[in-house]
């Protein structure tokens, strides 16, 4: 033990070795070597019996050695003090469920099931009692006492164990987007929400664009990528983007995915969510199988973050209400006419959630200028539509006709029902084709007419099923009427309907509404002279050079897959070498007449393969 007068700090009268433990110093009176207090060795202690007890704190950080103690001292001696930073502004407040909106969080939500809520409830009150005890758990009470049962959620990482936060794919991908689009990206946004959000609500105007103009790195890089991509079809019908030269929008949209599906799987939320609804509704629609993919992981998300749930009694801001519900809206358009266009049974039942229908007040303020206010009408007009189509899957995917809870007769009562609801110029869209230079009444109104068909070609098969004279020439007569609708619709287009917003499976109608023809004219004719003169096949041909005209003239992405389809079958006919005399030998003619999707094998032969293409 070193003495006194060596060691010992001249201020304080202890040693260094001392100072450094942090013990206490004991001199003799003589100054020679300290006195310790009284301690026994551990030796001593177990040999007694007496159980050591060890200081966790110590275990788990070594002690320095005394030339580090000692050289560490005479250096915090010496440097002075670092000055304190200045205290940074607290964050904004946060609404309850604003833990699983903000993409740069570690965590996000996940909705508690009805079974266990309560006991998750009754646990975190009693942890709550004890200091760090509460979870990680957020409770949402209805304000409505009416559902007095609450929502539970609790906090889950985003990230899957062991993967370091490092720079995103995502955000490499976006980098590269963004060079190849610049100058033009806030052009893009402005065309994004003149066009595609204002039918199609999605995301809040106000909140994104000041996010993007103070803050855009919080923004999702995956949901950039989709926006700028989804934006990409109406590069030509925008005046200031036509003046530049369109970058490959396939080299984009590839780019775009690899961003969604890293964001997919390492930080899943509603940003996600929305990056997916914008994949989804990217024309032109090319990828059968990929956009199945994705619509399940959405609506998989969105319910495991309680967008099924209805929000209006919850205790939350209202904007964030609003913005669960559009989501949810937006999943529910795309999956109901995705399963009629497909041919898949619908991802959610309607057993499984409680969002009500939009009302005007839940898609626009009423500061919004009065176009954004119809093309919010029409927006609505289209998911009580889009709620009509749900009875009709039902109908038509139950596997057991006996367990069906509706008639076709209902059906038909109930797409009477909502047409006699409407009013202003959403009826005039439905009834009368007009208005159609309003955003989003186009793609109503081609909605519509392909429900109508849909009720029509159901009757159709009813009466083969239950008549032996097969159905009566009136059903096909008001089926062939719909039909022609469908033909002056198309004909009557303008490039600025063919550049205004579509759903992109809206391009199944026609090859749907040219199978249809072709079939009935096959039914009611037995020779090749009167198939190319029978009304059903005028139809058909008319609606394909209305296609050919538009894609011709304007690029219109959704005549495509009508055209790959049916180009040839129409020419065999025209020609007559599809259709010889003899009626037993109309059976190659048939083959011809196959379901939508599968043609699209043939003409484009990599299209449905969602490892080769993006979207």
């Amino acid at each position: 033990m070193p003495t006194a007068d060596t060691n010992a700090n001249a201020n304080t009268g202890v040693c260094t070795t001392c100072l450094a433990h942090g013990t206490e110093c004991f001199f003799s009176s003589g100054g020679g070597r300290p006195t310790l207090p009284q301690r026994r060795s551990r030796t001593a202690r177990f040999r007694d019996g007496e159980p050591e007890r060890i200081d966790a704190l110590s275990v788990a950080s070594a002690e320095p050695s005394f030339a580090q103690a000692h050289i560490q001292a005479h250096v915090r001696a010496a440097t002075p003090p670092p000055p304190q930073p200045e205290p940074s502004p607290p964050p904004p407040e946060e609404s309850p469920l604003a833990l699983a909106s903000r993409d740069d969080q570690r965590l996000s939500l996940h909705i508690i099931g009805p079974t266990v809520d309560y006991d998750s409830q009754v646990l975190a009150n009693y942890l709550a009692g004890f200091p760090g005890g509460s979870r990680a758990a957020r409770m949402i009470v209805p304000a409505s006492a009416a559902h007095p049962r609450p929502v539970l959620f609790t906090t889950v990482d985003k990230r899957p164990f062991g993967m370091p936060e490092r720079k995103s794919v995502s955000a490499e991908k976006l980098a590269i987007i963004e060079k190849l689009l610049e100058p033009l990206t806030d052009a893009l946004v402005d065309e994004y929400f003149l066009r595609s959000n204002a039918c199609f609500p999605l995301l809040d105007q106000e909140s994104f664009r000041k996010q993007y103009r103070e803050n855009k790195e919080r923004i999702s890089p995956a949901l950039l990528a989709c926006l700028y991509a989804s934006t990409l079809i109406y590069w030509p019908y925008s005046p200031t983007l036509s003046k530049s030269k369109c970058p490959d929008a396939r080299f984009i949209w590839n780019l775009a995915i690899e961003a969604t599906y890293s964001e997919l799987y390492l930080s899943p939320g509603l940003s996600v969510i929305n990056a997916l609804i914008l994949n989804i509704g990217g024309r032109p629609n090319t990828s059968l199988i990929g956009n199945g993919v994705l619509l399940a992981s959405a609506v998989s998300m969105a319910n495991s973050l309680g967008l099924n749930r209805s929000p209006l009694d919850w205790d939350i801001p209202q904007s964030e209400k609003c913005l669960r519900m559009k989501i949810w809206w937006a999943l529910l358009v795309h999956d109901r006419w995705t399963s009629l266009a497909h041919g898949t049974p619908p991802h959610i039942s309607p057993l499984y959630y409680d969002v009500p229908l939009p009302s005007l007040d839940h898609v626009f303020s009423e500061t919004d200028p009065e176009e954004e206010k119809s093309a919010g009408s029409i927006y609505v007009a289209l998911l009580g539509l889009t709620h009509i189509l749900e009875q009709y899957l039902q109908y038509m995917f139950t596997v057991s006709s006996g367990s069906r809870s509706v008639t076709l007769e209902e059906l038909g009562r109930f797409l009477e029902d909502w047409v006699d609801g409407l009013s202003g110029h959403v009826r005039l869209i439905i009834l009368r084709g007009r208005s159609l230079g309003l955003q989003g009444a186009a793609n109503l109104r081609l909605a519509y007419l392909s429900i109508r068909l849909l009720q029509q070609r159901l009757e159709i098969e009813a009466e083969k099923r239950h008549s032996a004279a097969g159905p009566s020439a009136a059903c096909y007569t008001q089926a062939r009427r719909t039909s022609e609708e469908i033909l002056m619709f198309t004909q009557e287009l303008q490039p600025e309907q063919l550049g205004d917003f579509w759903l992109p499976v809206t391009a199944f109608v026609f090859p749907s509404t040219v199978n249809f023809l072709l079939r009935c004219a096959l039914e009611t004719e037995n020779t090749p002279q009167g198939l190319m003169q029978s009304l059903f096949f005028q139809v058909a041909r008319g609606l394909m050079d209305a296609l050919r005209r538009h894609q011709q003239a304007s690029t219109w992405d959704l005549a495509d897959v009508c055209l790959a389809q049916h180009t040839d079958i129409i020419n065999r006919i025209l020609s007559g070498e599809a259709v010889p005399n003899r009626p037993s030998d109309q059976a190659p003619l048939q083959e011809f007449i196959i379901p939508d999707a599968s043609i699209m094998d043939q003409y484009f032969p990599s299209l449905w393969d969602p490892l080769q293409n993006a979207w």
